[in-house]
C-alpha cells in the first residue's frame, strides 16, 4: 500500500478520509497531536502523535515512511473562537502549514493536499459562490486559510511541490457504516449540537442571529455529507500523483459543496423530522465573522475529477449523524430511523 502522511487524521473530516484511503489502496499514516482528535479513530494505519509546530518530528515522521504524498488536515476550525483568539489560529494554522511545508521540502515529498474553507470568500457577492470569487475571509480563521493557500502557491513555484486545494463548506454527517462519526469536545458544529438537543443530551441549541437577510432571518450554509468529502480528497489525490510534474505551476482548486443552501431553522426543522422530537432553541445576537450565506458553486470539482456526493439530501446527513450520536449515547431510536426510513 503506498503510504499518505495525514496530518489531523484522528479529527473529523481527517479520519473519515483516512477510511477513504485504505478503501482506494492507500496506507494513511496519521500525524495528529490529539488536541482535537481521537485515537479510537484511527483505524485504517499507524498513528505518530506530534505537533505540526514541531519539524524535527515531521520530518522524522516523512523519513520513516515516506509518504508519496501528505494531506494537512491539522487547524483550528472554529470561525467565531478566532476572533477571540486570533493569534492562536494565526500561529496553530499558519505557522503549522508553514511547518509541514518545510518538512516536505527538506524530506523530498512532492505533493500536498491542502484542507481550505470556503470562509476564504466572506460576504459572497455572488451565490452559489465559485472557485474565482473575490477572496476577502471576514474571521482571523478564515484568514489564516487564505494566508495558508498564498503561502503554499508561494511554494509550489520555489519548490516544485505539486498541490491542490480544496475549500469545503460545512461538513456534517457521519460514516454510514456507523464506524465513524463527530465527537468534537466541545461541539461547535450545528447538526451534533441540533442532534444532541433533540436526544436531550444537552441543553437548547442557540440560534446565533436572526436578523440576517435570508428568507428566515438566519444564516444559511451549504451542507456536504463528510463520506462525500472524503471521497473528494481521495480523487484528487489521484489526480496529484497521476499528473507528476506535467504542469508544475498550476494549483488545483476545488470547492466541495452540494451546490444547495440550508437555513439554520431548515437544520433545526429537520432534525425534529428525523428524531420525532422537538429541538428546543435559544435565540442568541449574531457571532462575529458569520457570513449570511455560503453555498458552493461546485460543478468545476464534477466536471474535472468526476466526484458526484453520494448524500446530497440534508435529511441524509442528519440520520447518519444521529445513529452515531444516539449509538455512542446508548439512546435507543425509531425504527424508521435505524432502517433509513425517517423522512
Amino acid at each position: 500500500m503506498v503510504p499518505v502522511l495525514v496530518t489531523g487524521g484522528a479529527g473529523f473530516v481527517g479520519s473519515h478520509t483516512c477510511k477513504a484511503l485504505a478503501a482506494a489502496g492507500f496506507l494513511p499514516v496519521v500525524y495528529d497531536d490529539l488536541s482535537n482528535g481521537s485515537a479510537a479513530a484511527v483505524r485504517w494505519g499507524p498513528l505518530v502523535v506530534g505537533d505540526i509546530l514541531d519539524g524535527a518530528r515531521l520530518r522524522a515522521a516523512l523519513a520513516s515512511w515516506r509518504p508519496a504524498a501528505v494531506m494537512h488536515f491539522a487547524a483550528f476550525i472554529e470561525a467565531g473562537e478566532s476572533v477571540r483568539r486570533p493569534l492562536d489560529f494565526y500561529r496553530n494554522n499558519v505557522a503549522g502549514a508553514v511547518a509541514v511545508a518545510e518538512a516536505m521540502v527538506a524530506s523530498g515529498v512532492g505533493h500536498l493536499v491542502f484542507s481550505s474553507t470556503a470562509a476564504v470568500y466572506g460576504e459572497p457577492r455572488q451565490v452559489p459562490i465559485p472557485e474565482r470569487h473575490l477572496l476577502r475571509p471576514t474571521s482571523p480563521y478564515g484568514r489564516s486559510k487564505l494566508m495558508v493557500e498564498e503561502i503554499l502557491r508561494d511554494a509550489v513555484a520555489a519548490h516544485g511541490l505539486q498541490l491542490a486545494v480544496l475549500r469545503y463548506f460545512n461538513a456534517a454527517g457521519a460514516d454510514p457504516e456507523g464506524e465513524l462519526g463527530e465527537g468534537h469536545d466541545p461541539e461547535t458544529h450545528l447538526v451534533p449540537l441540533a442532534v444532541r438537543t433533540a436526544l436531550g443530551l444537552r441543553g437548547p441549541l442557540v440560534l446565533y442571529g436572526t436578523d440576517y437577510p435570508t428568507p428566515d432571518g438566519t444564516c444559511v450554509r451549504d451542507y456536504v455529507h463528510v463520506s462525500d468529502l472524503a471521497a473528494a480528497h481521495v480523487l484528487i489525490l489521484r489526480r496529484l500523483l497521476l499528473e507528476d510534474g506535467r504542469d508544475p505551476g498550476a494549483v488545483p482548486t476545488y470547492n466541495v459543496g452540494t451546490g444547495r443552501g440550508h437555513s439554520v431553522r431548515e437544520v433545526v426543522a429537520t432534525v425534529a423530522a428525523v428524531t420525532g422530537r422537538r429541538v428546543a432553541v435559544r435565540e442568541a445576537p449574531r457571532r462575529p465573522g458569520d457570513p449570511a450565506v455560503l453555498v458552493a458553486a461546485a460543478d468545476r470539482l464534477r466536471d474535472d475529477l468526476g466526484w458526484r456526493p453520494q448524500w446530497p439530501a440534508l435529511v441524509d446527513q442528519v440520520r447518519h449523524c444521529l445513529q452515531w450520536t444516539a449509538g455512542r449515547a446508548a439512546v435507543a431510536l425509531p425504527a424508521a430511523v435505524s432502517d433509513g426510513r425517517a423522512p
